[in-house]
């Protein structure tokens, strides 16, 4: 079966327990708060979960300083934790375009003071087309297959070969 989880209460901390064993202790919080620890949670998870706007502005500045001063314009906002999976949606570009490619789309948009990561997206997006169109088509030959040389179709053949 599971675990055995229990919890005791006094007026100024609470004990949790597994199998008997103390596990945590808390801070008493009022009702309806909830205290938690930042420590006991995964270090990939605890920004986003603890709400740490400061912690994911470096993160962002750590891929260049357009990408940092691009995050702290979107999340230069009376309640900055609602904007924080559009900073996240920005580090996903980092990760999938590469720092260098999104240093310049932010910097662009910072100068046209647009701040929307879906814009730097279109903006990324349309510059790869762009660069992907810039080879020469290839010429318009048809490979089928009963394609013969043009030499087969002559009046005259050569004799001997």
């Amino acid at each position: 079966m599971g675990q055995t989880l229990s919890a005791r209460a006094d007026a100024t901390t609470v004990k949790l327990y597994a199998k008997g064993q103390l596990v945590k202790v808390h801070p008493r919080v009022p009702a309806g708060k909830r205290s938690t620890d930042p420590a006991d949670l995964p270090s990939e998870r605890s920004v986003y979960a603890m709400r740490d706007v400061n912690q994911l502005l470096k993160m962002a500045q750590h891929h260049g300083q357009a990408i940092g001063a691009y995050a702290e314009a979107v999340l230069d906002n009376p309640l900055p934790w609602t904007k924080m999976r559009q900073v996240y949606r920005l580090l996903g570009l980092v990760k999938k375009w590469g720092a260098n490619t999104v240093e310049l789309a932010c910097a662009k948009a910072l100068e046209a003071e647009a701040i929307d990561v879906s814009l730097i997206a279109r903006m990324i997006e349309r510059a790869t087309e762009a660069i992907e169109h810039d080879t020469p088509p290839a010429p318009n030959v048809i490979q089928g297959r009963f394609s013969r040389d043009p030499s087969e179709f002559s009046a005259t053949k050569e004799v001997g070969k």
